[in-house]
Formats: C-alpha cells, structure tokens, sequence
C-alpha cells in the first residue's frame, strides 16, 4: 500500500480503526431501517464482470454480492477490513479479494472495472473530488458508478444546521454531514444518469452515473 502522507486521510484512517469493533452496533438501527433494503436493491443492477467496491468497510455489502462476478474492495481502515474479512464466505474466495488501500490514491491500471460501488463512503473520503477522478480513472469508459449517499439536505434550515454540526460531527467519527456528493460527481468527471432522492429533505440519495466515452 502507498505511504498515507496526508493528515486528513490518517486522521480518517484512525477514527475507522478506532470504532471499527462498534461500528456495526453504532449503524444498527438505520441499517435495519433503511440501509439493507437500498443496498440489496442497489446490488442487484451490478454485472460487472470486473465490479470496484470503494470503502467495503465491516462487509455488509457482502451478502448481496451477485455470483459471477470479478469483485475487488477496497477500504482504507485495516480495523474494518478485519471484520469484512471474517464475513466473507469461502465459495468467495476466487472471485472477491479486499484490500487496504487508499481511495484517493488508488492502485489499479487505467480502464480497469466495468462497474463501481460505494455505500455512504465518499462523506468520510477527505477528498471526495480526488476519490472520485480516481474512481473514473480505473473505470473503463461507458462504466458504470452507483453510489448510495448521505448528503447536505436540500431544506435551508436544514442545510444550515449541518454545515454547523459538520466539523464537531467529523472530529467524532471522521464522517462529513454536509457535503454536496452530487455535484461533486459531476466536478469529477462523471455523466449523471440518474439521481433518486431515498428519504425527504433529499438527505439520502442514490446516484448512477457513466464515465464517458
């Protein structure tokens, strides 16, 4: 794995290390209420063959992984892919591999995957721009990126609430609450396909976008 030289990205690595052994019980109750059925829906569009998982974290998007795929995951904490290891079945084990590595620095060739996922990852990545060129980059033009977010809310007074809680929040559990992933997308290099607002307030979203030919 290349050397982590910027503070952001360590603090953000150790704030994961740190409550990775809670981490689940911390995410339960949205998890049970929202999260497994956007994620099981999600994965069910993914046909890779070659398929790019951004912050795998703990695994739980490993019971929806489709079969015949070529898997890769990645995640920056190795607390985390401790746990997502354990989870992963041995059936798995010649068409999914997870490794430590940085998403803003990622170490695959150019035109690599088909597809890429990430779940509620790019609120912590330090550089959400920088992750998300990289994640273009590896993909082959015409590929495909699916995301499930959690974003600054649309309201005005909502939105100004987060912007207000989002460094105390950030210092805690290393996630930012406030930011604009949508445009950012865009910033990135990314055709939007499609943006699906999953809750009111436009909190949570589900985003598909290209890359282009």
């Amino acid at each position: 794995m290349k050397e982590l030289k910027n503070g952001q990205t360590e603090f953000t690595r150790k704030r994961y290390n740190t409550v990775s052994t809670i981490y689940d019980l911390m995410e339960w109750p949205v998890e049970q209420l929202w999260y497994k059925k956007w994620r099981q829906k999600l994965w069910q569009k993914i046909h890779g063959p070659k398929v790019l998982e951004i912050g795998v974290g703990t695994g739980k998007n490993i019971s929806y992984y489709p079969e015949n795929i070529q898997l890769t995951g990645i995640d920056l904490s190795p607390g985390m892919l401790k746990l997502a290891n354990k989870l992963l079945p041995k059936s798995m084990g010649d068409s999914v591999t997870l490794r430590e590595m940085d998403a803003q620095d990622m170490e695959f060739p150019d035109n690599h995957f088909e597809e890429v996922v990430a779940t509620f990852v790019f609120c912590s990545v330090p550089d959400p721009v920088r992750g998300l060129q990289e994640a273009l980059r590896v993909t082959k033009p015409g590929g495909r990126l699916h995301l499930l977010e959690h974003m600054r809310a649309e309201h005005t007074f909502l939105a100004s609430l987060m912007e207000k809680l989002d460094t105390p929040i950030h210092y805690l559990s290393g996630v930012h609450i406030a930011r604009n992933t949508v445009e950012n997308v865009e910033k990135a290099g990314w055709n939007i396909e499609k943006v699906q607002d999953l809750t009111a307030k436009g909190i949570f979203k589900k985003i598909e976008a290209s890359k282009p030919h």
